[in-house]
């Protein structure tokens, strides 16, 4: 039954979804407009850095206290 069930969706599926439109990426092999400098980049970097590791550090760093919530 489920062998009938995909080969139907498969036929109906194009065609209930009507016209489709094609995306096309626009990519340029330009160099950049405007030079960043190494300040910038450390800043960047940093920001980074304590958004993705700063949350799983308060964590670790508080870990006992979350056992004995619990």
């Amino acid at each position: 039954m489920s062998g009938i069930l995909r080969t139907v969706a498969r036929r109906a599926a194009p065609v209930l979804r009507g016209h489709t439109i094609t995306q096309k990426a626009n990519v340029y092999g330009a160099p950049a407009k405007e030079k960043i400098g190494p300040l910038e980049t450390v800043v960047a970097l940093t920001m980074f850095s304590v958004a993705i590791l700063g949350p799983s550090g308060w964590i670790l760093c508080h870990l006992e206290d979350y056992k004995k919530k619990a």
